[in-house]
């Protein structure tokens, strides 16, 4: 869809910015005009990670005259795979911090906003009013219907991003104009459902191909050239090295928003069957420790997935992946006549595998809070972390 520009252009360029952008000028669509509307642009980036990093620098290589990131995060060691405006020195520093100290090595020209706290629904309006245009880059559903709702709310343009593993997503929402993403999204999916990054995986490079389209979209709104994703859905499969569009349209059925709501609430962590299964059923890390020390007789149960039982592993565990557990395949393996003790990464889908054994008549089986990151953590730091 063509659409206007969205930013009236800057007073003038310098000379030192006719220089910096004159591979920019030449090109017709864009020439003085264009760049004079970058320039004079503001653009909020939500998340400075595997789609924030390379969405912010090309922003700023761009010339957007302010950018804005949201992210109240810290560099891990995890993160420099795939988020590439962090570096090693970078460790442990806030990544708003880091991303912004990056901007000003690729352009000293752009102004940078720093916004450290968990955006919520107490603060998006407010911090989304001083930007005309967003991008969103976060790995949840809970933020990512924040964001929609408060754009649809404030009547400004973003630009969406998803990535996992192979996959990638990419479309433009504008309420005022075409779809919004609970036209293509109207509820959340169960909680448990879709694994996140951190529990799937991304291949890195991925995120260079969806940011780079991310920020080709927002340059189009910006200065009102070619046509938008607005309408369209493009979806990137990197295996098969393949691209195809699907069709966006408003849905006449979706509720009108009216105000921001716990989005936390309304996504769920876990499900309510698993938080009430983990109710007086869920042991620490060091309970488990004890347990083992003990010589205690039971079944220690890793519903990971093969790859990340490759990576680490609590002594003694036997893998049967959650979605064994839940499809009903794997109850056989589990023993009738002693406890079974479940973990994952994290807590998270240990608590929909408990709830999935409970209901299939083992009721004393427990899970780990905090799963292997807690063992770590907790009883043996040499194990590594992902």
């Amino acid at each position: 869809m063509s659409l206007p520009p969205l930013v009236e252009p800057a007073a003038e360029l310098t000379v030192d910015e006719v220089r910096r952008y004159s591979r920019h000028l030449i090109v017709p669509d864009v020439a003085m005009d264009g760049q004079k509307r970058l320039k004079n642009a503001k653009v909020l980036v939500v998340g400075a990670g595997g789609l924030g990093s390379p969405a912010l620098l090309y922003l700023a290589a761009a010339g957007v005259g302010t950018l804005g990131i949201v992210d109240f995060d810290v560099v891990d060691e995890s993160n420099l795979q795939r988020q590439i405006i962090h570096g090693q020195s970078d460790i442990g520093r806030l990544k708003a911090e880091s991303a912004r100290d990056s901007i000003a090595e690729i352009n000293p020209l752009v102004a940078v906003r720093l916004h450290t706290e968990r955006l919520d629904s107490s603060n998006a309006l407010a911090i989304f009013a001083g930007y005309d245009l967003i991008l969103d880059g976060t790995d949840n559903f809970a933020t990512r219907y924040l964001v929609n709702d408060a754009c649809v709310l404030l009547g400004k343009p973003y630009v969406w991003g998803s990535i996992f593993r192979f996959d990638g997503q990419v479309s433009v929402f504008w309420d005022e104009h075409g779809p919004n993403y609970r036209d293509l999204y109207p509820v959340p999916p169960p909680p448990g459902m879709v694994p996140s990054c951190a529990e799937g995986g991304v291949l890195g490079v991925l995120c260079a191909s969806i940011g780079s389209v991310m920020v080709n979209e927002a340059i189009k709104l910006i200065t009102g050239i070619g046509d938008v994703l607005l309408g369209r859905l493009l979806v990137y499969d990197a295996l098969e090295m393949s691209w195809r569009e699907i069709a966006v349209h408003k849905d006449p059925s979706t509720a009108k928003i009216t105000e921001l709501i716990d989005y936390d609430a309304f996504c769920g962590a876990v499900s309510d069957e698993a938080a009430e299964a983990a109710k007086g059923s869920t042991i620490t890390a060091v309970e488990l420790k004890d347990m083992i020390d003990a010589g205690k007789d039971f079944l220690l149960v890793d519903v990971r997935e093969p790859a990340e039982y490759e990576i680490v592993k609590i002594p003694g565990s036997v893998l049967i992946p959650k979605g064994d557990i839940l499809s009903g395949a794997a109850l056989s393996q589990l023993p009738q006549d002693r406890p079974i003790v479940l973990h994952c990464k994290s807590g998270v889908r240990s608590a929909e595998a408990l709830a999935a054994v409970k209901a299939a008549g083992f009721r004393g089986a427990v899970h780990v809070q905090g799963g292997v990151l807690a063992w770590a953590n907790q009883v043996d730091p040499s194990l590594p972390t992902y």
